[in-house]
């Protein structure tokens, strides 16, 4: 994806985490004139979702991010396959007292032209980024948008982290891409790990 975003600089470069909001995307581009590359996950086509009733209608705005739970405690931006593994895992972490705010990219390419993130940021003062791109990559493009152009640095009180897939392609089969790619326990303990070192007498080390 980091190839990508620097690659075809000048065009739109949309990451729905399903095909709903992927076929919202096809529809705001059919009434425009700008060429996109629309990133379809793997795993979106073995979702089950609600089937839209407004087929040709419903749109997916260009360039602006989706707050799909909101928290407290740290903002955590993903997108794509990742963002519902985020999802999952900021239900889990609430059950032990971490609140946290899930925000959905959509699109990076423009990335988030209303500053959304900055100001969810400014409310929980941390920031984590998840994807499963490699190292350097997507996550590193996020980083760069939010604290040099959106300034969030000015807010936050611990150290923003990414965390990405292993500097590899992964191997085939999902054992690959589970040992390859964050899963669910990586986040979980990468969060926690964030709010330990803020408050260790709530958060005690994991053993």
């Amino acid at each position: 994806m980091g190839g990508i975003l620097n690659l075809i600089r000048g065009i739109y470069v949309l990451v729905p985490r399903n095909m709903t909001k992927a076929a919202g995307f096809y529809n705001t581009l059919l009434e425009s004139d700008e060429p996109a590359l629309v990133v379809e996950c793997l795993n979106g086509y073995r979702l089950k979702e609600q089937k839209p009733t407004n087929f040709g209608e419903f749109k997916t705005p260009i360039g602006v991010v989706e707050t799909v739970k909101e928290g407290n405690d740290i903002t955590l931006l993903s997108y794509g396959s990742t963002l519902r593994i985020v999802h999952d895992v900021a239900k889990e972490l609430h059950q032990i007292g971490i609140d946290a705010e899930v925000i959905d990219a959509q699109s990076l390419l423009p990335f988030d032209l209303n500053h959304d993130v900055v100001k969810s940021i400014a409310k929980t003062n941390r920031l984590m980024i998840i994807d499963e791109d490699v190292p350097g990559g997507a996550s590193a493009y996020l980083l760069d948008k939010v604290l040099n152009e959106q300034n969030a640095y000015e807010y936050l009180d611990s150290k923003p982290m990414t965390l990405t897939a292993k500097a590899h392609r992964p191997a085939y089969g999902t054992d690959g891409d589970y040992f390859s790619k964050p899963s669910a326990e990586d986040i979980f303990e990468a969060v926690y790990g964030i709010m330990h070192e803020m408050n260790p007498n709530d958060f005690p080390k994991l053993r």
